[in-house]
């Protein structure tokens, strides 16, 4: 929970010392998780030969831990951490626990985009970031415009981005139906979100995108804070409530379309993490940190279980965020019709 502290007309926030503590908790957990994506694989490595390997040392075992487990697993923290903060930020703006990217179209959206980029063009790793983004931009942009008849509420956002995320699923199939067969195999393929394979290449300028995303989002954490206190309180401390809904969108649909671009839609995590988050740190809004490394955590631990389930084949990270986030959803939903 944060605490509001008013000193000398100024406006400050304190952290409280729960979520300190579950912060640290969980970055045990995504030290972890990750030790042990480093040692897992076709010939299990020891954590003395993991440590080896991240020190420098060469060697064809070292080689395949630097250059082939370590990527993935700093995928699943970064990809996880942003698919997080993209949900806490949606889940601020619309004050609803569904009111996540993959809920509301985003993803949908990030993937028409892809794949145009993949049919019409080369599908060149820019191309496909590129494309995603302004997919998902473009969609946040028909949801929240749609959205404004009646006046925005949070309600009324989840359920025409619910109806878009349909038609769009229906023209991402559309579009796969109509395209040659190998490209149609690849785009359902990447659909179902996968870290299989990912390298250092893959990653360099994702890493950069979002680094400098959650860098702008930390200078506005501040606002954010003060404008889920409440619209008056963030007016009354100089907060401009639509430019800063404005920021957040397309720093959350940023975090969404770039791991998109690498990785596919992976679902459920952008649902799941910030309330995860919010119920373990017992706070009243949706907390950033929390939801970030809840979503790391939960990434790890779904590609962990991704790559052991059916070893040595190594199911797509997609598949079971999906079935976690399924029996997530339906918890999820039935607490909320006992409330209501």
């Amino acid at each position: 929970m944060t605490a509001l502290v008013l000193r000398r007309g100024r406006v400050s926030f304190r952290v409280d010392r729960r979520i300190l503590v579950l912060s640290a908790v969980m970055l045990l957990l995504i030290a972890g998780l990750g030790l042990l994506g480093l040692c897992y694989g076709a010939n299990w490595a020891s954590p003395a030969k993991v440590f080896e390997a991240l020190s420098g040392a060469r060697g064809g075992a070292n080689v395949v831990i630097r250059d082939w487990r370590l990527p993935r697993v700093l995928a699943a923290v970064v990809f996880g951490a942003a698919l997080g903060v993209a949900g806490a930020i949606f889940q601020n703006i619309t004050r609803n626990p569904l009111g996540s990217p993959d809920v509301i179209g985003l993803d949908a959206g990030a993937y028409t985009g892809a794949l145009v980029a993949i049919t019409v063009l080369s599908g060149s790793p820019g191309q496909l970031a590129i494309s995603s983004v302004i997919g998902g931009v473009v969609t946040a942009a028909a949801v929240y415009l749609l959205s404004l008849g009646g006046g925005l509420s949070g309600l009324r956002l989840v359920v025409i981005g619910i109806a878009v995320n349909a038609m769009l699923t229906a023209f991402n199939s559309w579009i796969v139906l109509r395209a040659e067969l190998e490209v149609a195999i690849a785009a359902v393929g990447w659909n179902a979100g996968s870290l299989n394979g990912v390298g250092w290449d893959d990653l360099r300028l994702p890493f950069a995108i979002i680094l400098v995303l959650l860098v702008v989002l930390a200078l506005r954490a501040q606002s954010l804070h003060q404008a889920s206190l409440g619209s008056s309180m963030a007016v009354t401390t100089g907060v401009g409530l639509e430019r800063l809904r404005l920021q957040l969108v397309l720093i959350g649909v940023g975090c969404t379309a770039t791991v998109t671009a690498v990785a596919g839609p992976i679902a459920f995590i952008a649902l799941a993490a910030p309330q995860i988050g919010r119920r373990l740190a017992r706070a009243p809004g949706v907390p950033l940190l929390p939801a970030a490394l809840t979503g790391a955590v939960l990434l790890l631990a779904a590609d962990l279980l991704a790559q052991v389930l059916l070893a040595p084949v190594a199911l797509p990270v997609g598949v079971i965020s999906t079935a976690i986030g399924g029996c997530y959803l339906i918890w999820l939903l039935t607490k909320e019709v006992r409330r209501a």
